[in-house]
């Protein structure tokens, strides 16, 4: 059972950024999945959901219109295309399989001019 994301690095405030989160060795169409951030001195906070089957999406107040969750099942990999991105969004990315549970590793995001 492994979750693998990727796709983080710096940007300028404004720009996008695509995180990709890879998933092995569990049933990922029965999981409903979560992006979290955690940046440096602060808890982890929850940032948006994704249903199993793709049909429902849920967002921090923090991010909505600014950040979209989004799955591919057959590749068994979930996504969180961030825009408009600004320096408190700097962080490191979680993502969360609920069904199992399991956590990914992380990835940076650093938002800065």
């Amino acid at each position: 059972e492994q979750l693998v994301e990727s796709g983080g690095g710096l940007v300028q405030p404004g720009g996008s950024l695509r995180l990709s989160c890879a998933a092995s060795g569990f049933t990922f169409s029965s999981s409903i999945m979560r992006w979290y951030r955690q940046a440096p001195g602060k808890e982890r906070n929850y940032v948006a959901s994704i249903s199993n089957d793709g049909g429902s999406t849920e967002y921090a107040g923090s991010v909505k219109g600014r950040f979209t969750i989004s799955r591919d099942n057959a590749k068994m990999t979930v996504f969180l295309q961030m825009n408009s991105l600004k320096p408190e969004d700097t962080a490191v990315y979680y993502c969360y399989a609920q069904a199992v549970p399991l956590w990914g590793q992380g990835t940076q995001v650093t938002v800065s001019s």
